[in-house]
């Protein structure tokens, strides 16, 4: 498969290209920066510069052409403020799905948040972020163009991965190594049959490829 990651420099991203590249996909990451391509190369992945924040719906759809699958793990950042949160978190997984629709790239997931919500209240920089996810994962939800599935990770730890989740529609709060993020995301990639699902996910008991065949479908 070719798949095109947005984020591509981020934690989570760097460690989804690593698992794919090592299974033989073709792995591009999308970044702002020209100074991090070097990161992405050595990932196994091929680092395309292009700011989402200021780029076209033209643009990116170009990026995504002859992908087989597209991931949107790009985030404004812990340090950014409630003004990139909407251009972010938002205006660029809103940008990035439109693209996919496109450049005809059907499979599509989104790395969200645990408690994303559109209707979520409140002022605070956290409290926005998680309005701007939700209104993120309600408008990727409205596109029947793409095989869409939203993965809601729990608190994330830096962690070394146990390979043993728990994800399902709801799991309640808990941590999650990014490690583990990555895994889940690659088997999702694999698995078409969980186009639809929205799902949480932390640490649990059972084996990712496991959890990933026991959602599919439900």
């Amino acid at each position: 498969m070719r798949i095109v990651i947005a984020g591509g420099h981020g934690q989570i991203a760097l460690r989804l290209e690593q698992l794919l590249a090592a299974r033989g996909d073709e792995v591009a990451g999308i970044i702002r920066k020209a100074e991090q391509g070097d990161d992405l190369r050595e990932a196994g992945a091929e680092p395309l510069l292009l700011d989402l924040e200021s780029a076209s719906v033209e643009e990116v759809a170009e990026h995504l052409q002859g992908a087989d699958a597209a991931v949107f793990a790009a985030g404004a950042g812990s340090g950014s403020g409630a003004a990139r949160k909407d251009t972010v978190d938002k205006g660029a997984a809103v940008l990035f799905a439109d693209a996919a629709v496109r450049a005809g790239v059907r499979r599509f997931v989104v790395v969200s948040s645990m408690g994303a919500d559109p209707k979520h209240e409140g002022d605070e920089v956290f409290d926005v972020y998680l309005r701007a996810k939700g209104e993120a994962d309600e408008y990727v939800r409205g596109l029947d163009a793409l095989e869409w599935t939203i993965l809601r990770p729990g608190m994330l730890t830096n962690d070394a991965g146990t390979g043993l989740v728990r994800l399902e529609a709801h799991t309640g709060r808990g941590p999650i190594p990014r490690d583990d993020v990555a895994a889940a995301l690659a088997e999702l990639l694999d698995t078409p049959a969980t186009a639809g699902l929205t799902l949480e996910l932390i640490s649990g008991s059972a084996p990712v490829s496991v959890a990933v065949k026991s959602v599919a479908g439900n």
